[in-house]
């Protein structure tokens, strides 16, 4: 397996299982699964942030490196790149440990923008600190 760094970037913000139910015909997990995991890590992120409701904008960036098996913990870990008046722009790694050693293997990256959103769904500043 490939890996592109030693070690995850940003702060660990969800875990989950990769199940049986998520695979493809070869028997590895469904790329969107994995997406859908890193979305919701993100959105975790961005909430915190925003303090309050954010809808996915943007993926960008999107590489997947390795397959990820059944079984293997799916690790997300987020970072804030940046801030905007109603934006938040966060990186997310996938890293799967599916080793008894506890080796890790980061599995895809990718950009996503999150936007603060009020109780209508309309677009509302990032409160400041």
């Amino acid at each position: 397996m490939e890996t592109q760094s030693p070690s995850p970037s940003g702060k660990l913000i969800s875990q989950t299982i990769a199940m049986p139910r998520e695979t493809n015909a070869n028997g590895d997990i469904f790329g969107g699964w994995l997406l859908s995991q890193m979305d919701l890590a993100g959105a975790i992120l961005a909430g915190r942030i925003a303090k309050g409701r954010v809808a996915t904008v943007a993926i960008s960036g999107m590489s997947f490196l390795n397959p990820v098996p059944v079984g293997a913990v799916v690790a997300c870990y987020a970072q804030t790149l940046s801030v905007g008046t109603s934006s938040i722009r966060v990186l997310i790694e996938a890293w799967i440990d599916d080793d008894p050693q506890g080796e890790r293997c980061k599995v895809t990256e990718g950009e996503f923008v999150f936007v603060a959103i009020d109780d209508n769904g309309n677009t509302r500043q990032v409160p400041t600190a």
